[in-house]
């Protein structure tokens, strides 16, 4: 008798020790849920995230929360069950079951309370993030990227819009879904800064900060609502035949984040002007000037030059280059001399050191403000000429080569021509860029490759190219 009794202690002991494991086991996961909860809300609301965070944060977030209360659900069936199974022991079990599952009923409680809550957030959210889905017209969930900001403008101006009517307007959208680029999120700090303003007041002559932000990754930046800063003594541009090729009015340039701080320093022939490509750009008079009119290096071995003319180039065309985009570090010279043959270039450029956007502008030319990120701001099949020169160089990654180069035949009409003009790298990489030239399969008007010798050590080499897109039409 005493040894039935014996064993039967055992047995309740070890089913009180596995009980303890069960709720052990129960009680690290609500850990590890409520922490993932607490560690995501950190993560999104101080700290600043890496660059993948504006892609893959909201939609974590919503996965993790799913989670989180799936987690809930199965300790509270589980307790439930160990509870209602305790409850159905005999009335002879040990008075340490019965505390056991009391200790069980006040675990219940607590992971009800976190439910509870977690239920409250998502309701919250729901009413701050529904919004109509511009394709489907459905409800859709979203979280609001305006909360990652602590700047009052910044979430003012990245929150959805919707239309006042509460209808879809002409553009077939029932809001205005306003962008900023993926690195403005890992960019936080700084762009808090370029936000910080007085709405009405005058901005802050923080255009390099912008430009800063810009290159790397934070384009487009978000609208502000200050007015520009502009030169203090503005004059009138000179008329457009002469401001062609004279030097602007030092006074029409806000100079203050500049190394030179007049036209003339940047026409000197000194390395100390805050840029190193592009040194001769503001010398109208001599380098510029016979730029495109007849070659400015040959290959004195070979007699050969990686230079094409513009005159040659439109004949192989004739009256069919009007329009076009010259992708370069410049002040626009290309886009002047296209002008003199009737072809109206615009020129993308970022201010390197020297206030290249206004020179081109001044010279009566078209800057447009863009850097290498970002997609041309050009539908499909709209230009005649794509022109490169001192911009795409061996520098470049080879991937963001490809994706350059698909772009630009996107906006190249079928017929139209890509001027590569002396792109250099290094003979070791010449192969691997030809390659990726190659696989656009254009037909090729010239092709030269010539031996880059303003360095002694002779490892670069110039290639030269113009390329006609085909028509490729649809099958």
């Amino acid at each position: 008798m005493r040894k039935a009794n014996v064993v039967s202690k055992l047995r309740s002991w070890r089913w009180i020790h596995r009980s303890i494991l069960i709720v052990g086991t129960l009680a690290i996961l609500i850990c590890i849920a409520t922490l993932s909860k607490a560690y995501y809300l950190r993560f999104f609301l101080v700290t600043d995230a890496s660059s993948s965070c504006y892609s893959n944060s909201f939609t974590t977030h919503a996965s993790t929360a799913t989670e989180i209360k799936a987690t809930i659900e199965i300790v509270v069936q589980k307790i439930q069950q160990e509870i209602d199974r305790m409850r159905d022991l005999p009335h002879e079990s040990s008075s340490s079951e019965s505390k056991h599952a009391s200790f069980l009923a006040d675990i219940l409680g607590l992971v009800e309370s976190v439910k509870a809550s977690l239920s409250r957030m998502d309701g919250t959210a729901k009413q701050n993030g529904v919004v109509i889905h511009p394709l489907s017209g459905t409800n859709q969930e979203t979280e609001e990227p305006a909360e990652y900001f602590l700047t009052e403008e910044i979430r003012k101006y990245v929150r959805i819009k919707p239309n006042r009517l509460k209808k879809r307007n002409f553009m077939g959208a029932n809001g205005t879904f306003t962008s900023i680029g993926h690195a403005c999120f890992s960019m936080k700090k700084q762009l808090e800064e370029y936000m910080e303003y007085d709405i009405g007041d005058i901005c802050s002559d923080d255009w390099k900060l912008a430009q800063k932000l810009m290159v790397h990754g934070c384009d487009p930046l978000p609208r502000r609502r200050c007015f520009a800063k502009s030169p203090q003594y503005y004059t009138k541009p000179l008329p457009a035949i002469e401001s062609m090729w004279k030097l602007p009015d030092d006074r029409n340039v806000r100079w203050s984040q500049y190394r030179c701080k007049n036209f003339t320093c940047l026409a000197k022939n000194t390395m100390q002007k805050g840029f190193f490509k592009c040194a001769d750009c503001f010398n109208l008079d001599d380098h510029e000037w016979t730029r495109w009119i007849k070659p400015a290096y040959q290959d004195t071995n070979s007699n050969l030059t990686a230079d094409f003319l513009i005159k040659e180039i439109l004949d192989l065309k004739p009256s069919e280059i009007r329009i076009g985009l010259d992708f370069s570090v410049g002040t626009g010279t290309f886009a002047a001399r296209m002008k003199e043959f009737n072809v109206t270039i615009v020129s993308a450029a970022i201010n390197l050191g020297a206030p290249f956007n206004e020179f081109i502008a001044l010279r009566g030319l078209i800057p447009l403000y863009l850097t290498i990120n970002q997609r041309l701001p050009f539908f499909d099949n709209t230009l005649d000429l794509i022109h490169t020169t001192r911009f795409l160089d061996g520098w470049i990654d080879f991937v963001l080569l490809d994706f350059i180069l698909y772009d630009w035949d996107r906006v190249l009409r079928p017929g139209g021509l890509l001027w590569i003009d002396s792109f250099f790298c290094l003979k070791e990489d010449l192969y691997d860029y030809l390659q990726i030239f190659k696989m656009l399969r254009y037909k090729k008007h010239k092709w030269i490759v010539v031996p880059k010798r303003d360095k002694s050590d002779d490892l670069e080499v110039f290639f030269s190219a113009v390329l006609e897109k085909p028509p490729r039409p649809f099958r």
